[in-house]
Formats: C-alpha cells, sequence, structure tokens
C-alpha cells in the first residue's frame, strides 16, 4: 500500500480512509493511498515550512546540484515510472515514456538556471546612496496537480519552486498519486534535504482546500478546471496567497487555403487525439478554409481512423482509455448534443466492442463536421477524443469564431503567408499561437493562459518571478 511522503520519508496514519488507484483500461485496483485530512496536510505544511530556512540558505548552485542528482535518480528509474504512470493513468507506454522523459527536461531546465539568479543594483538614486534590487523565496508552495499529465505538469511548479529556494507540498490527484510518491522518494535518496518536497494523498474539497487554507502556505500554484481555479482563488484570497492558476481550454486550429495539408492533418491528429484528448493544452476546434476542406479531410480523416484503442501497457497501442467512466458519459453527452444540434458524425462516437476493450473506459477517436455554432462542443471544453470540425471562408471569419469562446489558453494556424501568420498571432485570444507546428511546449518561452484559461506564467525564465519576492533596498554610504 503507498503511502503519503513527509519529511524525507514514508509516513503512515493508521486509521485513515484509503482511496483505490484503479487502472482506467481493466477497472482493477492497482493500489490505494491514504485520503488526507486537515491534521495530515498540517503536518505536512509545518514539516516544510521547518524545511525553509535551510533550504534558503543553501546557495543557488547547490540547489542545482542537488536537482541534477535527483534528474540521474529518477532517469535510472524512467521506465518503472513510466509502467507506474500508465498503470494509473491509462495513456499508452510510449506516451508515459515520453511524459517521464519531459519532466526531466523541466527539472534540469531550472537546474540550470540556478547558478543565473540575480537581483539588480541601481546607482545614483541620490548623492551618496545607491539601490539594491532583492529577490528571496516565498516560502512553502503548494503545488496541486491534475490526473491527466501528473509528473509533467508536477515538474512546472517542483521546478522553478525548488531552484529559487522555496519548499513544496505537492497533491497530486487522487486517482493519479503513485508516480508522484515515488519521484518524491528518489529526489530524496539523490540528496534533498528532508521536508524540501513532500507530498500528500487526498480528495480537493478537504485535502485541497486544507492546503489552500493553511497560514504557512506562502502560494499556490494549480492545474485544473477553470471552476475549480475559482474555487482555489477564492481560498488563497483569504490569506493574500500567491496564486498561479494553469486553467481549461478549447484550443482553435486554423488551417488556411495556403497550408501545408499534410503537415496540418498529422497536427491534428496528434493535438486532438493525444492522451485520448485528454489535455487543457490540445486542438479541441478545428476550421478549415471552405476551398480546402474536402481536400483537408481526405488527408485527416484516415489518420483518425487507423490510431489503434488498447491497454496502456501494450507497446502496439496509440491511444489508451478515458481516465474515468465520468469522462466518457460527459464526452457521450457532449457528442449527443453536437448531432442534436446539426453536426454530421464522421468518425467514431461509439464504445469499441470487444472483451479486452469493455473492461476499460474506451471511447473511439470521433470526428463530428459542423455541429451548431451555439453547441455545447463549440461553447464548452472538450475533454477527450472528440473533434468538432467547421468550414470558414476566411481568416478573419475564423479567428472571430475562435475568439468567441471563453477560454484562451493555445491556439494554432497552418499557413505559407507571413501576412496571415502575423495576423492570426496578434489576433489569436491565447497565451500561446503555434504557427505550422504541432502544439508542443518549449521550457524556454513562458506559457500561461488568458480569459477563463487563468493567469501567471509557468516554464520559461519568467516562471522564476511567481516563486519569489522582490525586495527593494536603499544603501547609504555618505
Amino acid at each position: 500500500m503507498a503511502e503519503m511522503f513527509i519529511g524525507g520519508k514514508e509516513e503512515t496514519f493508521p486509521g485513515l480512509e484509503r482511496f483505490p488507484v484503479v487502472n482506467p483500461a481493466t477497472g482493477e485496483v492497482v493500489d490505494t493511498v491514504p485520503l488526507a485530512t486537515e491534521r495530515e496536510v498540517d503536518l505536512a505544511v509545518r514539516t516544510a515550512y521547518e524545511a525553509f530556512p535551510g533550504w534558503w540558505d543553501t546557495p543557488a548552485a547547490r540547489r542545482g546540484e542537488i536537482l541534477y542528482a535527483a534528474l540521474e535518480k529518477v532517469k535510472a528509474h524512467a521506465e518503472e515510472l513510466a509502467r507506474t504512470l500508465t498503470l494509473e493513468q491509462g495513456k499508452p507506454i510510449r506516451e508515459a515514456r515520453l511524459e517521464i522523459r519531459r519532466f526531466l527536461h523541466t527539472i534540469e531546465h531550472y537546474a540550470g538556471l540556478a547558478k543565473n539568479l540575480r537581483g539588480g543594483y541601481v546607482p545614483g538614486l541620490d548623492e551618496g546612496a545607491y539601490g539594491l534590487i532583492l529577490k528571496r523565496p516565498l516560502g512553502v508552495v503548494a503545488a496541486i496537480v491534475p490526473w491527466n499529465f501528473p509528473t509533467t505538469l508536477l515538474a512546472n511548479k517542483l521546478g522553478p519552486a525548488l531552484v529559487t529556494g522555496n519548499t513544496v507540498v505537492a497533491k497530486p490527484a487522487e486517482t493519479t498519486p503513485l508516480t508522484t510518491l515515488k519521484i518524491a522518494a528518489l529526489f530524496h535518496e539523490a540528496g534533498l534535504p528532508p521536508g524540501v518536497f513532500n507530498v500528500v494523498t487526498g480528495l480537493g474539497p478537504v485535502a485541497g482546500e486544507a492546503l489552500v487554507r493553511h497560514p504557512q502556505v506562502r502560494k499556490v500554484a494549480f492545474t485544473g478546471s477553470t471552476g475549480v481555479g475559482k474555487r482555489i482563488m477564492a481560498l488563497a484570497s483569504e490569506g493574500l496567497k500567491r496564486v498561479t492558476l494553469e486553467l481549461g481550454g478549447s484550443d482553435p486550429m486554423i488551417v488556411c487555403d495556403d497550408a501545408d495539408l499534410e503537415a496540418a492533418a498529422k497536427a491534428a491528429a496528434v493535438g486532438r487525439f493525444f492522451n485520448c484528448g485528454q489535455a487543457c493544452l490540445a486542438v479541441k476546434r478545428l476550421y478549415v478554409f471552405e476551398n480546402v476542406y474536402e481536400a483537408f479531410m481526405e488527408r485527416f480523416l484516415p489518420r483518425v481512423q487507423r490510431l489503434r484503442l488498447g491497454p496502456g501497457l501494450d507497446e502496439a497501442t496509440q491511444m489508451g482509455p478515458l481516465h474515468t467512466e465520468r469522462q466518457r458519459r460527459l464526452i457521450e453527452e457532449q457528442l449527443q448534443d453536437a448531432l442534436e444540434s446539426g453536426g454530421r458524425l464522421v468518425a467514431g462516437g461509439r464504445r469499441p466492442e470487444g472483451e479486452a476493450l469493455r473492461r476499460g473506459f474506451f471511447f473511439e477517436p470521433t470526428v463530428v463536421l459542423e455541429p451548431g455554432l451555439d453547441s455545447r462542443v463549440a461553447r464548452e471544453e472538450v475533454f477527450g477524443p472528440l473533434l468538432p470540425v467547421w468550414r470558414v471562408r476566411s481568416l478573419e471569419e475564423a479567428v472571430e469564431l475562435a475568439n468567441r469562446s471563453p477560454y484562451g489558453l493555445g491556439s494554432t494556424v497552418f499557413t505559407r503567408s507571413l501576412e496571415r501568420a502575423s495576423y492570426a498571432l496578434e489576433k489569436l485570444e491565447a497565451g500561446y499561437t503555434w504557427v505550422n507546428s504541432v502544439n508542443r511546449i518549449y521550457d524556454e518561452l513562458p506559457f500561461g493562459g488568458v480569459k477563463q484559461s487563468g493567469y501567471g506564467k509557468e516554464h520559461g525564465i519568467e516562471a522564476l518571478e511567481y516563486y519569489q519576492e522582490t525586495k527593494a533596498g536603499v544603501v547609504r554610504w555618505r
């Protein structure tokens, strides 16, 4: 049985209710974890709070060295971690390996920035006086991570938090805690001091809210739904805590009539159906110029129809199950609404047949053409393997439809025109826009949403600012 990780070791709490971690491909229980109450959350936060002064006093270069050592430890266990991730989340093993690799890449990026942390000097403030700009860590950071990319989204918070001298209490989703617990143990085996990185397991309304409310938590970094993000923002406001919110998305992709249609078709298939479509940052609405619509669909639909469904540990699997039965039912409801609004089903739309797939939460990769512009798939976030497609006459029309969404996380445009690309980059209301590219995140660039997709930045050197206080100093020397 897995246990919480507090103070550099597994902590057992007899008598706590336990939660089953279920394999979405089979419905079988993989393991169980304890459901933390306010008491266990308080212990984890106090442990992190007590570890904070020593970690802050550790030279930044040394913090970076410890993170590099942790990377090597995780790298040595990468295959084991990938298998655990597949079992608890459901994604294909090849995608799980990519996620562990992405975790390593992000931590390495921030470890490499350790020697570049600096403040500033302002000469000549007054006669005989100069100014200093000092940077200091915030203290205890609460990192609340969802189930769709448990390790990638943990790294986005853990890397900048630790390298700037903060300590962390992470709360993974109750359905995907196992990989995070193993990573925490590996980090401490590699030399991370006890209490610097702690993990509590439990439900959002109990453990998550206790963590956000705790008076010794100074920063909350959250990835998840917009509704929960608003709740966290309200709770954090009681203590005037720093908050970074990476929330839902309904990312548009626009295919112009001068696009490389083969590349666009590939990008749409990968961008929609990777991780069974369960990503905040994913192609969720597709707008195609009407004069290349048929040619594009001839290239796109065969890619969708060739996707091989199956259990994640099968090396041949290209798309695994949805994470829960609830997610599958929601996709089915959104599809039904799309069809009732006038949409036409051209791929998928069913639970697959066969005993091997019937036990899990599988759903076919699905494409629906021309649903109503007020349908749920146009207005809501679609968190699964369902893609609506619309014809448009111009880039201006496509951008106008794209911006109707309350979300603004990512966006994509395929065109060979610099003028069109520049127009889309300027006008699309999103925190990230790709031109002629699969929607891939780079650690070198800042990432965050606008509108209902949240605020604050992860990735890039900009992320460091969200984990530090800026203090001004004045020195008079004569």
